[in-house]
C-alpha cells in the first residue's frame, strides 16, 4: 500500500469507528505486514487485495486470551430447569 492509501484507509476507519485513536502503520521494511494499532498498540493486520480491477482492504483482528478480563463465575439460577409452577 503506498503512502495515499494507508491515509485514505486511517481516515476511513477513524470515521467509521468514530476514534482517531486508530493508526494504520506501514512496515519499516518492505514484505512485511501493514499494522492496524489503537492507541499505538497493535491489534491485527491490513491486506489489500486487487481482484477484477476491484481493490479491497481486509483487516484481521487477532485478540489475545491474556489481555481479556477474568471469566464471571456462572451464576447459579434455581429456577432455570426446573417446573413452572402456576
Amino acid at each position: 500500500m503506498n503512502p495515499s492509501e494507508i491515509e485514505r484507509l486511517q481516515t476511513y476507519l477513524r470515521k467509521l469507528f468514530g476514534s482517531e485513536r486508530i493508526k494504520i502503520v506501514p512496515p519499516p521494511r518492505k514484505g512485511l505486514s501493514i499494522e492496524l494499532a489503537v492507541n499505538d498498540e497493535t491489534i491485527g493486520t491490513v491486506h489489500r487485495d486487487v481482484d477484477e480491477g476491484e481493490t479491497s482492504y481486509s483487516i484481521h483482528l487477532t485478540v489475545l486470551e491474556e489481555d481479556l478480563p477474568a471469566p464471571r463465575p456462572a451464576a447459579t439460577n434455581p429456577a432455570v430447569g426446573s417446573p413452572s409452577r402456576r
